[in-house]
């Protein structure tokens, strides 16, 4: 993944928060190992610790991510639900989630997370709200499909967090034609006017859009 944010800096801010757990450490040193080019799609720690956190404060009871690649982010968010908390989690690859499931299930959050293998829209379709949270990283040709098949599930005071925002930079260029680099641009720009939310943009990694119904 191309920088965002100098990497002193980021280097900086991973040190200086909270040490990673032992089951996120576990399933990122798999990843790396196991996976090596795709590596750079894990959440990793300092966005990892962001998403608890976003749990954590925003009192989450049911949370969704689309986009689960091999548990990372879902082990994160579990962490930070109370002990009644539940998350589900979608994702299309079988490969992934087998790392997936041999992390969860090895964790003490194993009874608060639900994989589902499948095409993420049609598993939506299935899903009732309300979801207190919703992380969504998938693939970016589908994101705006995935925001408006969440918006309706989002519980009143919820918020959707989009990842990769920022593209590796690619947003700001104007000749890049690609479905990804278009969906993402369109989405983005399509959040900031539209009157059924409020959005915030945060450079964190590789940019996160956090979303939230307005009053």
């Amino acid at each position: 993944m191309p920088e965002i944010v100098n990497p002193d800096i980021e280097r900086y801010a991973s040190e200086h928060t909270s040490a990673e757990l032992p089951e996120l450490q576990a399933v990122a040193a798999e990843t790396r190992e196991r996976f090596k080019d795709r590596s750079g799609m894990l959440t990793g720690h300092l966005e990892g610790a962001f998403l608890r956190a976003l749990v954590a404060i925003s009192g989450a009871r049911r949370v969704l991510e689309v986009g689960m690649f091999t548990g990372y982010s879902a082990l994160a968010m579990a962490s930070a639900l109370p002990a009644d908390g539940s998350l589900v989690t979608l994702d299309i690859s079988e490969e992934h989630a087998e790392v997936a499931r041999r992390h969860v299930e090895a964790s003490p959050w194993s009874d608060r997370i639900d994989i589902r293998i499948g095409p993420a829209l049609d598993t939506l379709a299935t899903l009732d709200g309300p979801f207190d949270l919703v992380f969504i990283d998938a693939d970016k040709s589908n994101y705006r499909n995935y925001f408006e098949a969440v918006l309706p599930k989002l519980a009143d005071r919820g918020v959707i967090a989009i990842d990769n925002v920022l593209w590796g930079g690619r947003v700001l260029d104007a000749s890049a034609t690609d479905d990804d680099t278009r969906a993402i641009v369109d989405l983005n720009a399509a959040l900031a006017t539209d009157e059924r939310v409020e959005c915030v943009m945060v450079t964190v990694r590789d940019g996160v859009t956090l979303v939230r119904l307005r009053n």
